[in-house]
């Protein structure tokens, strides 16, 4: 059951973290900008979260972070470097396979997304964020590369869906990653981070721009008489190797790197205390922080419901029935996505950031690939610097 007020400014906790801070300061510190706070359905595990909040924020912003948001940055930028290869790279493949229905690549490219953006997402919370993070861009590398020795159309958006299937999981993992280590007054660069989209469109435009116009064919070769194979028309491959190498070497450098730790709010949410204060002290460890977290200051709030969760008048409690399962009973099945989806819709205030943050997503996303399916790829180079300088002029005038 929720703590009463008087409780919260007498809590041992906040001497256990910042012993030298007063009862006001640690309230404060307890409630800053968590406008969903209260809508906890496991308020051990919320107490918690705030306990390694201010953990993080007591380590402040290190190399290990700047290292997440070049690496994270480039792996954004990679969802958008693939919807804009495959736009690119159609026509003249088409001229190569003529297809009957020359849309396939962008329908491809979309079922990829929609599907890796699920299956990635929620299997971050089964495997860990760890092993989603790494593999899922290490996926897109591979079949980028293969994409580009494709011997047919239906085989080539084979390959562009099975890219775009790693790519779109990965830019879920790379925000998500990315905000669970910023400090909270560092959270402004989630927002700087959509300049790496722009980047990437740009990266997809610059090797476009160095192959396509000197290794294509001219056109339909039953319209200008030039045969049309691998040996006159490489450039759209040489297109997909090239970004799928590039992208394969920032996918390696992830893991040797960074060197990613699981994150500790994934750690906290599986009871694997240790291995949060573990995390974190490494990390204040090797770039000279101070960090007070401890396991006893974990334990002190007690044990993480992970059996059950129940919500009753707006507080999270055991109890006997209304349960909302923490997991499926099968953490590999359907039933783990219906358990997700309760828990976004277990209060009404939850329900409501949920649908309006699904509506904003979609409908600026939607907007923006309205736009740029209609420019070719010397456009998309002038669209995409107008993105990468975007986010920056709007962080400068605030």
């Amino acid at each position: 059951m929720a703590l009463p007020d008087d409780k919260k400014l007498s809590d041992p906790l906040s001497s256990t973290l910042h012993p030298s801070s007063s009862p006001n300061d640690d309230v404060h510190s307890l409630s800053k900008g968590d406008i969903l706070g209260q809508e906890s359905l496991d308020p051990v595990l919320n107490r918690k979260m705030h306990l390694v909040n201010n953990a993080i924020d007591e380590i402040g912003m290190t190399g290990y972070q700047w290292k997440l948001f070049v690496l994270n940055g480039f792996g954004y930028a990679v969802d958008s470097l693939m919807l804009l290869i495959q736009s690119i790279i159609a026509t003249y493949a088409a001229y190569e396979f003529n297809p009957s229905f020359k849309y396939g690549l962008t329908i491809a490219v979309y079922v990829g997304m929609l599907v890796g953006a699920l299956f990635w997402g929620l299997s971050a919370d089964v495997i860990g964020r760890k092993y989603a993070f790494n593999y899922s861009l290490l996926i897109s590398a591979v079949f980028c590369i293969v994409a580009g020795a494709s011997p047919n159309w239906i085989v080539l958006g084979l390959f562009t869906c099975l890219s775009a299937f790693g790519s779109g999981g990965n830019l879920v993992l790379d925000t998500a990653v990315f905000l669970e280590y910023l400090p909270s007054k560092n959270q402004w660069l989630l927002t700087l981070m959509a300049c790496w989209w722009g980047l990437g469109q740009l990266v997809a435009g610059l090797f476009a721009w160095a192959f396509l116009p000197n290794y294509s064919c001219p056109g339909l070769p039953s319209e200008t008489g030039v045969p049309c194979n691998w040996k006159t028309n490489p450039g759209w491959r040489y297109v997909w190797f090239a970004n799928g190498a590039l992208v394969l070497v920032m996918s390696l450098l992830r893991i040797t790197v960074i060197r990613l730790r699981e994150t500790p709010k994934f750690l906290l949410g599986e009871g694997r205390d240790e291995e949060v204060v573990e995390t974190l002290q490494f990390i204040a460890g090797k770039y000279g922080r101070t960090c007070s977290l401890t396991i006893e200051g974990l334990q002190e709030c007690g044990i993480t419901n992970m059996g059950s969760r129940q919500m009753v008048g707006g507080e999270g409690v055991q109890g006997e029935s209304g349960y909302v399962p923490a997991h499926a009973k099968r953490r590999l099945g359907l039933g783990e996505v219906g358990v997700h989806l309760r828990g976004l819709y277990a209060t009404r205030k939850m329900g409501l950031s949920t649908s309006l943050i699904w509506y904003v997503s979609h409908d600026g996303y939607t907007n923006a690939e309205a736009w740029e399916f209609g420019l070719s790829w010397e456009g998309g180079r002038v669209l995409a610097g107008g993105e990468v300088l975007g986010p920056a002029w709007m962080l400068g005038g605030l």
